[in-house]
């Protein structure tokens, strides 16, 4: 008798701390204005060959959805610009998650924009190449800074706006060029 508790307790331990990892790998992660980051083992879309000019992805939108390929999986929304030779994807300069993934060799991924997947591989830009990038990737991002509040069920009030726009005029985002691997 005691060896069955014994065996169901252990069964069970077992099973909660699935469920525990399972709920942590899963579960959405509430940004600062909609949805940021949220699991993401499968990113959707049609896996497609890249164009031979990115801009006219342009159209589609201001976020695309990113995820990086290993361990955890999870997709980032992120606010892109496409040129002709790739998409320029940001994020702010606070050593976060996925831009030290990246940094630490785990730079291949995939990015959904629209119905469409691309095999994509990121390139951090560094010093005064990414001056010019900034200037351009800055209006998409507050129009998907606004977007994804929407998203996330609020709007984006005048005086965030505001806010937003100050502090990033004194932080230089991080930016990244992903090209088709």
């Amino acid at each position: 008798m005691l060896e069955k508790r014994r065996i169901a307790l252990i069964v069970t331990v077992v099973v909660v701390l699935v469920g525990i990892v399972t709920y942590v790998y899963t579960a959405p992660y509430a940004g600062n204005s909609g949805l940021s980051r949220m699991p993401g083992v499968r990113i959707g879309g049609t896996l497609s060959p890249p164009p031979e000019d990115f801009s006219s992805l342009n159209d589609v939108g201001t976020n695309l959805i990113m995820k990086l390929d290993g361990f955890p999986p999870f997709v980032v929304y992120l606010a892109y610009l496409a040129t002709p030779d790739g998409i320029i994807t940001g994020t702010r300069p606070d050593g976060g998650y996925w831009p030290q993934r990246v940094r630490d060799g785990g730079n291949e991924g995939w990015l959904r924009i629209g119905d469409e997947t691309f095999a994509m591989k990121a390139i951090e830009i560094h010093g005064d190449a990414k001056l010019p990038l900034i200037e351009l990737w800055r209006p998409r991002a507050a129009s998907s800074r606004k977007a994804l509040a929407e998203a996330g069920g609020g709007l984006l009030r005048e005086t965030q706006d505001v806010r937003n726009r100050g502090l990033e005029s004194q932080l230089v985002p991080e930016i990244f060029l992903w090209i088709p691997r």
